[in-house]
């Protein structure tokens, strides 16, 4: 095997590294921050509260994640008024469409398992 490739591309490689740390943490401190009020709403005795978060959670544990972050890189840019919106702005980059499929990902998730643990105590 010829290892000078791998140390003549280790700075690609370096870079690629800190980008998916950078998606990690990003995407598990705000799904987090939306898993707890998701899991709150989803304890609740009231419907109204109630019936979004299990929607909500049902759709994202649903459905695969590929999936998802194709839906919001190729489908966002097809709605004009995202287009013309301020969104466009993130929508437009595959990077933040990542971070936000990963953040709604993981906010469902861990909504559930929060969930779960509520119940239980």
């Amino acid at each position: 095997m010829d290892y000078n490739v791998i140390i003549d591309n280790l700075p690609l490689y370096l870079n690629g590294l800190w980008v998916t740390i950078q998606l990690v943490v990003i995407a598990l401190v705000s799904g987090f921050g939306l898993a707890v009020p998701l899991a709150l709403m989803a304890v609740s005795k009231t419907s109204l509260l109630r019936f979004p978060a299990k929607t909500y959670i049902y759709f994202f544990r649903g459905t695969p994640l590929l999936v998802q972050m194709f839906l919001l890189y190729y489908g966002m840019g097809q709605f004009e008024a995202v287009r013309e919106s301020v969104l466009w702005i993130l929508f437009k980059e595959a990077y933040w469409c990542a971070i936000t499929a990963f953040a709604l990902n993981t906010a469902g998730y861990t909504a559930e398992i929060l969930r779960g643990a509520i119940e239980q105590t």
